[in-house]
C-alpha cells in the first residue's frame, strides 16, 4: 500500500489519538483534526508533533471543529492544499453521555446527535467531492458494538446516536461504490480503560428526574452497569487494538477491504446481529437488481 493521506476525526484523545498515531507509524500521512489547537488542545497538538519527531513519522495537525461548517470546509481544504489529494476519512468524532433517558432534555440529544452523526455529514460534504474527483477513496467509520450489540441502561443517548451514524454508514456504502470509494465501519465494543470516554461522559441536565430514578426503584443501577462493563472487559483489553484494526483497513488492498471489523474482546454479541443484518442488506440488494453496490468499482 502507497502512503495515504488521511484525516482522523476527533483526534485529541482516545480513539482519535490512537488511530492517528497507528497509522502514522504505518508510513501514512495522517492529519489529527481537533479544535481549540491553539487553545486547550494545545497540549495534545504538542504532543503529537512530539511523537511525529520522536518516532520520525508524517503525523500532523488541523484545526477542524467538527460542529461547524467553516471549520471543516477550510481544515480539508488546508489538507488538499498541503497534499493536492486526500485518500481517507476516518469518522471518529464523537461523546458520550450517562444518565437515565428521561433527564436528558430535547437539547441535550440535539447537541449529542450534532457531534456524533451530523459532524459525520459535515465532513463528507466538504470530503467526498475530493475522493470522487479522484475516483478511488476509503471511508471509516468507528461505530459502535452498542448499535446491535446488549445495551445496558443510562446509556440511551449515546446508543441512539451511534445507532443512527451506523445506519448512514450503511446507506452510504452503497451510494459511493460507483464513485470507486470504499467504506468500512469498525465496530469498538465497550472500552472502559484506555479511553476518557466514560471518564469524560456528559450527565443528564434535569438533576430532578435523575435524581428520581438514582434514589428511587433504579438506585444501584448505574453502578452496577458500570461495574457490569467493566467486569466483562478481560484484563489484557487494549484500546489500541481499535487503532491497529484501521490501520489494517487502511493497508488492505483497494477492493478486499471488509465491510465490517468489530473489535469487542467482551463479546457483547453485535458481531452476531451485525453478521445476520448485513448479509440481508445484501440479499436484499441481489433482489433488486443492484448487486453491483455492494463492492467498489476502479474508476
Amino acid at each position: 500500500m502507497s502512503p495515504q493521506v488521511i484525516l482522523v476525526t476527533g483526534a485529541s484523545s482516545g480513539f482519535g489519538a490512537l488511530t492517528a498515531r497507528a497509522l502514522a507509524d504505518a508510513g501514512h500521512t495522517v492529519y489529527a483534526s481537533m479544535r481549540e489547537t491553539a487553545g486547550r488542545n494545545a497540549p495534545q497538538v504538542a504532543a503529537a508533533a512530539d511523537y511525529a519527531d520522536s518516532h520520525g513519522v508524517d503525523l500532523r495537525t488541523v484545526e477542524l471543529d467538527v460542529g461547524s461548517d467553516a471549520s471543516v470546509r477550510a481544515g480539508i481544504a488546508e489538507i488538499v492544499a498541503a497534499n493536492g489529494r486526500l485518500d481517507v476519512i476516518v469518522h471518529n468524532a464523537g461523546h458520550m453521555s450517562f444518565g437515565p433517558a428521561e433527564a436528558f432534555t430535547p437539547e441535550q440529544y440535539s447537541q449529542l446527535f450534532d457531534v456524533n452523526v451530523l459532524s459525520t455529514q459535515r465532513v463528507n460534504r466538504a470530503a467526498l467531492p475530493i475522493l470522487r474527483n479522484q475516483g478511488k477513496g476509503l471511508v471509516v467509520w468507528v461505530s459502535s458494538s452498542s448499535t446491535r450489540g446488549g445495551t445496558p441502561p443510562f446509556l440511551a443517548p449515546y446508543f441512539a446516536a451511534k445507532a443512527a451514524m451506523d445506519s448512514l454508514a450503511v446507506s452510504y456504502a452503497s451510494e459511493l461504490t460507483r464513485w470507486g470509494i470504499e467504506t468500512s465501519i469498525i465496530v469498538p465494543g465497550a472500552f472502559t480503560k484506555g479511553t476518557n470516554h466514560f471518564a469524560h461522559a456528559g450527565k443528564p441536565a434535569d438533576a430532578a428526574v435523575a435524581a428520581a430514578y438514582m434514589d428511587g426503584p433504579y438506585a444501584g443501577v448505574a453502578d452496577a452497569a458500570l461495574g457490569g462493563l467493566a467486569a466483562l472487559e478481560p484484563a489484557d483489553a487494549d484500546a489500541g487494538e481499535v487503532a491497529r484494526a484501521i490501520a489494517r483497513v487502511v493497508d488492505t488492498p483497494f477492493g478486499r477491504r471488509p465491510f465490517r471489523v468489530h473489535i469487542d474482546p467482551s463479546r457483547d454479541g453485535a458481531e452476531i446481529v451485525n453478521g445476520v443484518a448485513d448479509r440481508v442488506r445484501a440479499e436484499m440488494f441481489r433482489r433488486i437488481g443492484l448487486e453491483d453496490l455492494l463492492s467498489p468499482v476502479v474508476r
